[in-house]
């Protein structure tokens, strides 16, 4: 099996024409442009309107089509500076995996999924154990806080099983991934790239503090997710992967209500 992975992942490559740093620090800009972007979208809406503060302030926290317009906003800006990046580079959106899909495309994501939950399962269950004072239940906050009835629930679904996915998918394990396996070995780049990956989930625990369990999870969902990039040669087994992922944790959430 070693073999096996050792030559999946030493396959020759396109490179990319930038330079790697310029990229890995172009998805630094864009992750926070994004944010800034939507958050002062978002701010203009109420303004507009001329509500009160606190009505305001319900609205930017409490609603799901704010949250779905935040989510639209950002994940929008991300595809679409990593395209235009490319252009200007005259780059073939190939190298990053963005290629023509397969019918084995999703097969493969759907191949990983219980090898992601076995090793999920096993990391945190040693971890549990090592390490008791790690919080492995402590919760995520993705907003979408009071989603009620059949239209809301297609945007939290929209925002948080399919958007995430695609864009994340073109960013991380397409761009950024592709920039740090130019600059150093390949297993540091997968490294590198998860680690990128999994630091701002470590901050979505809210009023709970640092989310490690967030961080540890999405940097082994990271490992699989390159795996099947560089297996596949595409993003789309990564996106069915991410997507399948994403749509556990939504019927937990709120078709099971396991808060």
């Amino acid at each position: 099996m070693f073999k096996t992975l050792t030559s999946t992942f030493n396959k020759p490559f396109e490179k990319p024409k930038w330079n790697p740093w310029v990229g890995v620090g172009y998805v630094i800009v864009i992750f926070g442009v994004s944010l800034l972007i939507s958050s002062l979208a978002l701010s203009v809406y109420p303004l507009l309107m001329h509500w009160s503060t606190a009505r305001a302030n319900d609205w930017l926290n409490n609603s799901t089509g704010a949250e779905f317009i935040y989510v639209v906003i950002a994940e929008t800006i991300v595809i679409s500076a990593v395209l235009i990046f490319m252009k200007f580079y005259k780059t073939p959106f190939r190298v990053i995996g963005l290629r023509k899909p397969k019918w084995s495309d999703p097969v493969w994501g759907f191949a990983m999924v219980v090898p992601y939950f076995i090793v999920f399962g096993l990391v945190f269950a040693v971890l549990g154990y090592l390490v008791p004072s790690l919080n492995i239940n402590q919760k995520q906050q993705l907003g979408f806080n009071n989603v009620h009835g059949g239209g809301a629930i297609l945007m939290a679904f929209i925002s948080l099983v399919v958007l995430p996915p695609i864009a994340e998918e073109i960013m991380v394990r397409g761009f950024l991934y592709s920039s740090f396996k130019k600059a150093i070995p390949v297993l540091w780049a997968v490294l590198a790239t998860s680690v990128v990956f999994a630091l701002p989930h470590v901050f979505e625990g809210g009023s709970g503090g640092l989310l490690y369990v967030a961080g540890i999870d999405t940097f082994i969902l990271s490992l699989f997710l390159i795996y099947l990039r560089e297996a596949t040669g595409g993003l789309w087994a990564s996106m069915t992967l991410h997507a399948i992922k994403n749509g556990v944790a939504f019927m937990a959430l709120f078709a099971f209500h396991l808060r």
